[in-house]
């Protein structure tokens, strides 16, 4: 990778980009009142894109089969805890909206098992190819 960065830097960080424009594309129009569904749904569209360019890179450069650390189900643990973190800096910051105490449990349970998806997950085969 470009700079000596790890696998995994890229990937996550990739990852957070994606998330950022699919979080705005499937909530952003719910606080516009004034937009029809079809605008809705051609403006989300529109957003979405970006995310694809950015999210299917990240999965493959991350993915074991091509040299990243990470396997699928660790690829869709990560991305669910990077979704939260996204859509709850949005939801604040442009929703604003607060999440109750029992969706911040919910969220750091979610977290917990990005964890526990980690244990014993990282061995010198995965480690070689991209945990630096």
């Amino acid at each position: 990778m470009p700079n000596g960065v790890p696998v995994w830097v890229w990937t996550v960080g990739l990852l957070v980009l994606s998330n950022a424009f699919m979080t705005f594309a499937w909530y952003y129009h719910v606080k516009q009142k004034a937009w029809t569904l079809a605008a809705a749904i051609l403006v989300s569209w529109l957003i979405a894109l970006p995310e694809y360019v950015l999210q299917v890179p990240a999965n493959r450069m991350g993915h074991v089969d091509h040299g990243g650390p990470f396997t699928l189900p660790q690829l869709k643990i990560i991305q669910e805890a990077i979704t939260l973190a996204v859509f709850t800096v949005f939801t604040v910051t442009v929703a604003k909206e607060r999440p109750t105490w029992n969706d911040v449990v919910a969220m750091l349970l979610i977290f917990a098992a990005v964890a526990v998806s980690m244990m014993g997950r990282m061995g010198p085969a995965n480690a070689a190819a991209g945990g630096q």
